[in-house]
């Protein structure tokens, strides 16, 4: 693991070099370095996860009136991502085990209009991920991978964001490899790469049928000194999914058997990278329950976050969504512990000791 003096240096580098409007060093060796990691022909890094996406979906060539599959069980972000697009979000409910989309409910969804289909790997999970991949090449549609939180998990031996067609990640703070905000896509297509480093700079650069200046883009931009310490961080990325496993496996040994909580183990030939403990609650009111545990000091997607079925969030209504049932309970049974880097054994005992102290009291008092 590389030392904090070493990310200072690294950064007070990057900064020697500005003013540099054109510069872009330190980007540029970030993206050889993660195409080289993930073994991929090509890393194209941007300023968020969410601008992945976004750059992701127009290099797929998806736009005004085409629709994107997801799954209703997802973050707000990727919805945010599709409608930047100009298509259409179109919610798939869970598979009937709550892992992953229901496949039958996938292709009943899918129309003329269909262009992608984007799994989302909540929690580091990336439950069914080579059944939508093979469905997808079996009807000509892109996957885009959101593996924002799903850095070192593997299938079947084959890492998270180079399944499909391409791979959407965070580089925000509390991702397995950090530098506050940022954000990077993997791919092994060269048009599609071409195309995504045109569009996050305004297409200053040329992509295959379009020269450079002939489209409209963004400025989405990896800043020189978060490139630097992404740079700094990605050289302990074997480390950090090691250490973020352990936690993961630490807590779930704490907790235990405790009454109302079942460790949501992940699908065979699936390792997760740790982003998350995870636990269906079969507890009343398991939203609340979720809730209470965050105002008792124990962060989590449902309570902290509130993460809820797409369907369900209010910013989505003006979609006209329709109803996924098994991915709103999915969620709301949902128990993701969130762990950090930094955390410490000190801090699983403090979360076990919560954990099993409010799932006893909420037994007995509902």
């Amino acid at each position: 693991m590389t030392t904090t003096s070493e990310a200072l240096g690294a950064l007070a580098a990057s900064i020697a070099r500005m003013p540099d409007p054109a510069g872009r060093p330190e980007a540029a060796a970030l993206e050889a370095e993660l195409a080289t990691v993930h073994g991929v022909r090509h890393a194209i890094a941007v300023s968020s996860g969410t601008a992945a996406l976004h750059t992701a979906l127009v290099a797929c060539n998806v736009g005004p009136g085409d629709e994107v599959l997801l799954p209703a069980a997802t973050v707000i972000m990727t919805v945010s991502a599709v409608t930047a697009a100009g298509a259409r979000p179109v919610f798939v409910d869970a598979a009937e085990d709550g892992r992953g989309m229901d496949l039958a409910d996938m292709a009943a969804k899918t129309t003329e209009h269909t262009r992608a289909i984007i799994p989302v790997h909540l929690a580091g999970r990336t439950d069914g991920l080579l059944d939508v991949v093979a469905y997808a090449q079996a009807v000509g549609l892109h996957v885009v991978e959101d593996a924002c939180q799903a850095q070192g998990s593997t299938t079947r031996g084959r890492a998270a964001g180079t399944v499909g067609a391409v791979g959407c990640f965070s580089l925000k703070d509390g991702k397995i490899i950090a530098c506050g905000e940022g954000g990077y896509l993997l791919t092994d297509d060269d048009d599609l790469a071409a195309r995504a480093a045109a569009y996050r700079t305004h297409w200053l650069t040329p992509a295959p049928g379009a020269p450079a200046a002939s489209r409209r883009g963004m400025n989405y931009r990896l800043a020189e000194p978060l490139a630097a310490l992404a740079r700094h961080h990605l050289k302990g990325m074997d480390q950090a999914v090691v250490r973020r496993r352990e936690q993961a496996q630490r807590l779930y040994d704490l907790v235990g058997e405790t009454s109302g909580l079942t460790v949501h183990a992940p699908a065979p030939g699936d390792v997760p990278n740790g982003y998350s403990a995870l636990w269906r609650v079969d507890l009343d009111r398991p939203r609340d329950f979720s809730t209470r545990l965050a105002d008792a000091g124990v962060a989590n997607s449902v309570g902290t976050y509130r993460l809820r079925a797409a369907h369900q969030h209010p910013a989505c209504q003006d979609l006209s969504p329709a109803a996924c049932p098994r991915a709103a309970q999915a969620v709301d049974r949902m128990l993701a512990v969130t762990l950090q880097q930094q955390t410490t054994d000190a801090d699983l005992h403090r979360f076990t000791e919560t954990i099993q102290r409010e799932a006893k009291t909420w037994r007995e008092v509902r």
